[in-house]
């Protein structure tokens, strides 16, 4: 457990250097204040920015990777920064520039393949649920417990995670495919009748109650992994 010491120091000051890149990049492009319907952004800059997202998953799948020695270890200590990083990311937000207003403000999340989108809290839970999913995992791991994923388990986990993506994702899919975009879908950054349907548009509602199935579906599989490698663990003691 002592690696989450260097670990948390790590992602806490990566979350708030992310935090003041956009500030910058707020300053320049949103000098009133970030809101819905967005600006356009040029092209350039938008690709620029999907290197820098890409960056950032590399360096944090490589702090993960460099921590742990099995992939399940190295894909705890993955999603534990994950999640320590994006919790701080939206800490250095409120601290620099007092935003968001409320956890239910709605923010871009991500641009991988399309713009991801929702209010604050819900990648702040996902963040939250990773952390734990994490400490669970190593405490289990460094106590002799074996963990065995079945192939049921991971579909459920991969299954759990893709609704999660679908709830972010769901708005700009949807503008995609009812304006028939789709098939410029990789030269949509320069598609400008694109750009002036995204700069109209308000997002309205989030889909909490899928959000928090998959949320839900994702805990419950790890639960029980948890419950049926303690129970595995207990009874090996007691035959010893």
């Amino acid at each position: 457990m002592k690696r989450f010491i260097p670990l948390f120091i790590f992602s806490i000051a990566f979350g708030l250097l992310e935090s003041i890149v956009v500030v910058y990049l707020r300053q320049i492009y949103y000098p009133d204040g970030f809101a819905f319907p967005l600006r356009i952004l040029q092209p350039e800059m938008i690709k620029i920015e999907i290197v820098r997202e890409i960056s950032t998953i590399i360096m944090l799948l490589s702090i993960g990777y460099l921590s742990g020695k099995t992939f399940i270890e190295r894909f705890s200590y993955f999603i534990f920064s994950f999640g320590v990083w994006d919790i701080f990311y939206y800490a250095g937000l409120k601290l620099f520039l007092n935003w968001p207003e409320s956890l239910l403000t709605w923010d871009v999340l991500f641009l991988i393949p399309i713009t991801w989108i929702g209010p604050v809290l819900a990648p702040l839970i996902c963040s939250i649920g990773m952390i734990f999913i994490a400490l669970i995992t190593i405490f289990l791991i460094e106590r002799s417990h074996k963990l065995k994923f079945t192939a049921l388990n991971l579909i459920m986990i991969i299954a759990g995670v893709f609704i999660i993506v679908l709830t972010f994702i769901f708005d700009y899919a949807r503008i995609i495919i009812q304006n028939d975009f789709i098939k410029d879908f990789f030269t949509l950054t320069e598609n400008k009748e694109f750009w002036n349907t995204i700069t109209s548009y308000v997002p309205q509602k989030f889909n909490w109650y899928l959000f928090l199935a998959g949320c839900l579906i994702i805990g419950g599989t790890y639960f029980k992994v948890f419950m049926k490698s303690f129970n595995h663990n207990k009874k090996r003691k007691s035959t010893t």
